[in-house]
């Protein structure tokens, strides 16, 4: 099987977008703040977002947690794993949680819910791409860089079973029928 990935947003739109939520998040003036990217589909976004948070004068550290939900596979499970969790002292501060997209919302629910009873002052959720219509969990994302359809979408971090993350837009995958297993990109 052999599939095409269409353009969902491109680069020049994804970029636009960050720089309006780090303007968004600069205002609200938060205090000690520490942003934590959910990896792995989050490093280029929350890479991009932090450097608008810069540029938009704001003064953070940065963590990561790796979190698995999805495996190798395209749909998420119920059993949330730490592979790797923050080092920081959360005690006390705001925390920008950033992921790549919000989708049923039990990683997102699940690291939130880690960093709030670990002490942290509040914990606001920023994601590149919201999904409302797949909500599994209790959560709304504070800031979102678009809405998505109902897509399965890669790109600009995100993958398929490990693949397509260096994309530097994001697109969706639609599976064709061909004699080779090779994926086609186009526009």
């Amino acid at each position: 099987m052999t599939a095409t990935i269409h353009t969902l947003f491109d680069e020049q739109a994804i970029a636009t977008r960050i720089e309006t939520l780090a303007r968004d998040i600069a205002a609200a003036r938060l205090h000690d703040l520490l942003a934590v990217a959910v990896l792995k589909g989050s490093f280029i976004f929350a890479a991009d977002l932090v450097r608008a948070l810069h540029r938009a004068g704001m003064t953070l550290e940065m963590e990561f947690m790796h979190l698995s939900s999805y495996g190798a596979g395209t749909v998420g499970s119920d059993t949330i794993r730490i592979l790797r969790d923050v080092e920081s002292e959360v005690n006390d501060r705001d925390i920008i949680l950033v992921d790549d997209i919000l989708e049923s919302g039990r990683t997102l629910a699940f690291a939130r819910d880690k960093l709030l009873a670990r002490g942290a002052r509040s914990v606001r959720v920023a994601v590149l791409l919201d999904k409302p219509n797949r909500r599994k969990a209790s959560i709304v994302a504070d800031y979102v860089g678009f809405e998505c359809p109902d897509k399965f979408v890669v790109g600009y971090g995100m993958d398929m079973g490990h693949a397509w993350r260096q994309l530097p837009y994001i697109g969706y995958v639609v599976p064709e029928e061909g004699p080779d297993d090779a994926m086609q990109t186009g526009v």
